[in-house]
């Protein structure tokens, strides 16, 4: 019964930003980590930044410097703040919380949204 709404993408031209908002609703134990995730036509799912419970980020090289991930605990709700976009940053974007539970981990998944980035 948990649900991820996704809101933020857009299009913009390159140098510009977009910040993705991401929220969930129904019970969640507690969280482990949340995340952003891409995948550009063609290509693979890959991790775009990730924030862990103790409040650890990890970053995709090629954003380092240009993205910032933030979360807000009260609301289970994850951002990506996206500055200096480029084209190569069009893909569509997904949010991604883990849930930790006594016995085990469970994943959830947002329904993704568009971001594209002219040049």
């Amino acid at each position: 019964q948990v649900q991820l709404v996704e809101s933020g993408g857009g299009l913009v031209q390159a140098g510009g930003s977009l910040r993705l908002s991401c929220a969930a609703s129904g019970t969640i134990f507690a969280i482990n980590a949340m995340g952003w995730y891409r995948q550009a036509p063609g290509k693979q799912r890959e991790l775009v930044a990730s924030i862990t419970s103790g409040g650890s980020t990890n970053y995709a090289e090629s954003v380092k410097g240009r993205f910032t991930i933030s979360r807000d605990n009260a609301k289970n709700s994850v951002y990506l703040q996206m500055n200096s976009l480029k084209p190569e940053d069009t893909a569509v974007y997904y949010c991604n919380i883990r849930e930790i539970r006594p016995w085990g981990t469970r994943d959830y998944w947002g329904q993704g949204t568009q971001v594209t980035v002219s040049s």
